[in-house]
């Protein structure tokens, strides 16, 4: 059996992985030209607008991960409200990326579902499931 400070600790350190690859995201998205004759029109005023909730979640992320590494019971609960943004925000990607064909080899869907979608969806996972049943 898995203690408890293992999953704190184990979990801590994803969610620090993930909030330094989100901000990385955004870094490169910004200082990358979106010319793709393939992309939906409107496609940079769409995708500027997850910024914010992106960043939201990365400092939140980075709390609760600090709260876990210290043994602050509250750092679980704030890991769950991360895990359940999260889910939303992967909906939200998922309908986006289906409306616009953007699964599609040629639209980036290998990179879309492996590096986007199932990241995410891993990291909800991890930052939910443990915590339900503690």
């Amino acid at each position: 059996m898995i203690s408890i400070k293992t999953i704190h600790s184990i979990v801590a350190i994803a969610q620090i992985l993930m909030a330094a690859g989100m901000i990385h995201f955004w870094y490169k998205w910004f200082r990358t030209e979106h010319k793709e004759e393939w992309l939906p029109n409107g496609y940079e005023e769409h995708e500027c607008v997850f910024v914010y909730p992106d960043m939201v979640l990365s400092i939140l992320m980075i709390t609760s991960a600090i709260l876990l590494f210290t043994g602050n019971s509250f750092g679980e609960k704030l890991t769950l409200i991360c895990g359940g943004m999260m889910l939303f925000l992967i909906i939200m990607d998922i309908a986006y990326f289906i409306q616009h064909g953007m699964f599609a080899k040629e639209k980036d869907g290998v990179k879309n579902l492996w590096g986007l979608i199932v990241p995410m969806v891993v990291m909800s996972i991890l930052m939910t499931v443990p915590f339900i049943f503690l």
